[in-house]
């Protein structure tokens, strides 16, 4: 079944809009793609102008960087540790952005979105001083 981004035809208040028009294709929008830690698995999608959007089914590695030395590194995920976004995706391994990953590298935080860009980029945390 399809998504739309369309006006719902109700007001914030409840009344009714009189809609001007039916639906339009290019109205249609997709569902979302949760990326999963596991086999890496890569969907290619055909958006509006002929446009590919590569989109991450399942991956296990990602790109770290440390920003002290401003080097990048492709480094295996061991573990999905916290994730604002919801508490649930933690439990189904389910990587966003702003998600906290375990890497071999230690831990590091998602700043790419894995559905949307097709990889996953990640910086370094650095552990607090007590």
């Amino acid at each position: 079944m399809a998504k739309w981004n369309i006006n719902t035809g109700r007001k914030v208040t409840g009344g009714k809009i009189h809609l001007h028009r039916k639906k339009r294709r290019f109205q249609r929008t997709s569902l979302p793609l949760l990326t999963k830690l596991g086999k890496e698995k890569k969907r290619i999608d055909r958006r509006r102008g002929g446009i590919e959007k590569v989109r991450f089914v399942g991956t296990e590695f990602a790109n770290v960087i440390d920003p002290k030395t401003n080097k990048t590194k492709k480094v295996k995920i061991l573990d999905i540790l916290k994730n604002e976004a919801n508490p649930q995706y933690v439990r189904r391994s389910i990587i966003t952005k702003g998600t906290i990953i375990k890497t071999e590298l230690g831990e590091a935080k998602v700043v790419s979105r894995p559905s949307q860009h097709g990889l996953i980029n990640a910086t370094i945390l650095e552990k607090e001083k007590t």
